[in-house]
């Protein structure tokens, strides 16, 4: 466990270091899906929190705590895995070596700042929100550094990568959205 903090602690600092350890254990994958799970609950629990009170149809609160809880498990997943061929084939550069789990597992501790996704429901709604923003903007610079770790290039060609992986992702879920339903 006490690794775990350390990466986590060294994660959230957005330590290059950190990464390249995270990047070449090949165990980590645990941790960092350990990580993943808890952003993800500390999203739900926000959500919750932030409109239990608000919304009256059990139903409909229910459904969008579990989009919330869902949310960056796809996100994970797909942004990874979108990161990784954009990374690898478009923006490749002359030291990219790596494979799909390198790019996993550092993303994966990318979502430590996402821990706090919790406190996002704090009153009053103007300081939920602004913790949501600082949350998402510290988790987005942390996956730009776990992808330039993860496959050995330059931040801007992270960016690239990342920027890529995000309008693939957004397409691929607006086109499932979108789709007619097959019954």
């Amino acid at each position: 466990m006490n690794t775990l903090l350390r990466r986590m602690r060294g994660a959230a600092a957005l330590h290059a270091e950190t990464y390249e350890e995270i990047e070449a254990d090949r165990t980590s994958i645990t941790q960092a899906g350990t990580i993943v799970a808890g952003a993800a609950l500390s999203n739900a629990v926000g959500t919750f929190l932030a409109l239990a009170e608000r919304e009256p149809d059990t139903g409909r609160l229910l459904f969008q705590i579990l989009v919330s809880a869902l949310l960056p498990l796809v996100i994970w997943f797909g942004g990874s895995a979108f990161s990784y061929m954009a990374g690898a084939s478009f923006f490749r550069g002359p030291e990219t070596e790596t494979d799909f789990a390198e790019v996993l597992r550092t993303t994966g501790f990318a979502f430590t700042p996402g821990l706090l996704l919790g406190f996002a429901a704090t009153p009053p709604l103007s300081v939920g929100i602004a913790i949501a923003w600082i949350v998402r903007l510290w988790t987005l610079a942390a996956a730009i550094v776990a992808i330039r770790q993860a496959l050995d290039f330059t931040t801007l060609r992270a960016v690239g990568s990342f920027g890529s992986a995000a309008v693939m992702l957004w397409l691929l879920l607006w086109g499932l959205a979108a789709a007619p339903l097959p019954f």
